[in-house]
């Protein structure tokens, strides 16, 4: 599958050697610079946002199972928080 060019502009880098990217869509991106002087920009997902980490899942099963041998705390009482 090809790719197209979505955008296509020149840009500087400034004094604190920086580069500014128009219209970035992501916060992250993986960077290679070969030895041509080539740089490439990858966009970088660090955690997949719809992914429940294996801990937190455990967590969550082993407090439903509280829940239903009735190992639970006192009702709290949050009235004192409402507006």
């Amino acid at each position: 599958m090809s790719e197209n060019i979505a955008n296509e502009y020149t840009t500087t880098i400034d004094s604190k050697k920086r580069l500014t990217i128009r219209g970035a869509k992501h916060s992250f991106y993986v960077v290679k610079e070969y030895t041509t002087g080539k740089i490439v920009l990858s966009p970088r997902i660090l955690v997949d946002p719809n992914e429940i980490p294996k801990s937190t899942l455990k967590v969550m099963d082993n407090s439903v199972k509280n829940f239903k041998k009735g190992k639970v705390s006192k009702p709290i009482n949050l009235k004192k928080y409402e507006k």
